[in-house]
């Protein structure tokens, strides 16, 4: 016995299709050859009846004589012919049996009523299952009125019905066997994948993610243990990311929280002159600064994630935002010698977006090329119209990126240089920011080379006479 399962329902889903299948086959089967060879038997003794009366108005001797002519021409092998009268009385037969009693069977009343009467039931005398059919007989010799009638068994032929349903159960009993071997196989094929995949998958759920699925399955079963694997293999990369994020962000904390203890404490204990001491708090507003950054980027990240951002749209000039952003990173390009171009026509390019946001996927986008730009190089900030919208691009000559991180570059807590610094989130938050105000973002880069990002906003054809209002992520 096959136990619950799949398996089961499989084999048994098969099987109870095919077993009605067959016995719809059968049962057809056994009617149509039944119903043949009724039909055959009925034609052969209808053909003969007509013979009979096509013989009996041309006979012209006495009575007496028909009755004996019809009797020893007119019979059939292993069939009583009976002649009736009107009453259904049996005046004479084809048998030595005398019969006094009169034939009540609805052969006979069709008969009577000038049709080709048919009859099948048991004989009362044999118990047998026969066959009658009757037919009268018109324009014979006297007044007399005649009905002829066939009497045959059907045993043999049920007997031979029956051997072939015999045989015919045989066979379908061979083919649910067939099928049953089989539907076993079918079934067999399917759920030792699926039970190798669930023992996989529970030890995906206990945190094996370094086991995988093997065995070349296809179709559906293909897909689901590819998607698997995809999975398990996703977050091994993620938990490594986040690990090395973890370690980073560790990093990133440790360095300014120690600058600001170091200074605290040694500013508690006094006897500094007022510059030291100057000094002192100007490193701790710094890190400070660098620390609140830091919790922001990740605020950011948390809000966007669960899809709790607010934008404060309104109309942005980017020529303005972009000069403004020049200017805030100005010093931090000053140290490495770096210079800042901006290439543009001396018209405004309005968007309809947040201007607190952008500046923040530019501010970052300028500074990461900072950070990754030699000394001495240029940095070149453009801004065009293109079909409708406005482009931004960024373009430096630093030490660019390789193709394998160009395709992570704008992963979560992915970082190209860990030695940098940063949390990874950057350009993540980045690339959200700008799919809430319907741009895109593309970046182009070549290890060595440098890296060029490029923005494209929908422009304003002219600026809205609405205030701005405050809208949720959803709105936009």
């Amino acid at each position: 016995m096959i136990k619950k399962g799949i398996r089961r329902q499989i084999v048994l889903h098969y099987f109870f299709v095919v077993f009605l299948a067959l016995l719809l086959v059968e049962v057809i089967f056994m009617f149509a050859l039944r119903s043949y060879y009724y039909d055959s038997i009925y034609k052969h003794i209808e053909s003969r009846i007509e013979s009979v009366n096509d013989f009996a108005p041309k006979f012209k001797e006495p009575e007496q004589s028909l009755q004996s002519y019809l009797l020893n021409t007119f019979s059939l092998p292993f069939t009583e012919l009976q002649l009736l009268d009107e009453h259904g009385k049996v005046i004479d037969n084809s048998t030595n049996f005398a019969a006094d009693l009169s034939v009540q069977t609805s052969d006979v009343t069709q008969a009577l009523a000038g049709d080709t009467g048919k009859w099948i039931g048991k004989q009362p005398s044999t118990g047998q299952q026969v066959m009658a059919v009757s037919q009268k007989l018109d324009n014979i010799v006297g007044d007399q009125v005649y009905v002829i009638r066939y009497t045959t068994s059907l045993e043999l032929v049920n007997d031979k019905l029956f051997t072939i349903t015999l045989f015919s159960l045989g066979i379908m009993a061979a083919v649910l066997v067939i099928v049953f071997v089989v539907s076993t196989g079918l079934a067999n094929s399917i759920v030792r994948p699926i039970n190798n995949i669930r023992d996989v998958s529970a030890q995906m759920a206990q945190g094996r993610f370094d086991t995988r699925i093997e065995g070349d399955y296809r179709y559906e079963l293909g897909e689901l243990a590819s998607t698997l694997n995809y999975m398990a293999q996703e977050i091994v990369r993620t938990n490594q990311i986040k690990d090395d994020f973890i370690s980073s962000i560790s990093h990133e904390l440790r360095t300014p929280l120690t600058s600001i203890k170091g200074w605290s404490e040694t500013l508690n204990s006094g006897g500094y002159d007022p510059e030291e001491t100057k000094i002192g708090m100007k490193i701790i507003s710094k890190e400070t600064d660098r620390l609140i950054g830091l919790v922001e980027e990740i605020l950011d990240f948390s809000k966007l994630e669960q899809n709790a951002m607010k934008l404060v749209m309104g109309t942005v000039d980017l020529r303005e935002l972009l000069q403004e952003i020049m200017l805030n990173v100005w010093a931090k390009a000053e140290m490495k010698q770096i210079k800042l171009q901006l290439d543009s026509e001396e018209t405004a390019y309005l968007v309809h977006g947040d201007g607190n946001r952008l500046k923040q996927v530019f501010l970052n986008i300028v500074d990461n090329a900072i950070k990754f730009s030699h000394e001495s190089s240029i940095i070149f900030l453009s801004l065009q119209r293109i079909d409708g919208n406005i482009e931004i691009s960024v373009q430096d000559t630093g030490i660019g990126i390789s193709a394998e991180n160009l395709a992570r570059v704008r992963d979560r807590f992915f970082q190209v240089d860990h030695q940098n610094g940063g949390t990874g989130l950057g350009l993540a938050i980045s690339q959200q920011f700008i799919e809430r105000h319907h741009g895109q973002m593309i970046i182009r880069s070549e290890l060595g080379a440098g890296t060029t990002i490029t923005v494209s906003l929908p422009a304003l054809q002219a600026e809205p006479s609405v205030e701005p209002s405050q809208l949720t992520e959803g709105q936009i």
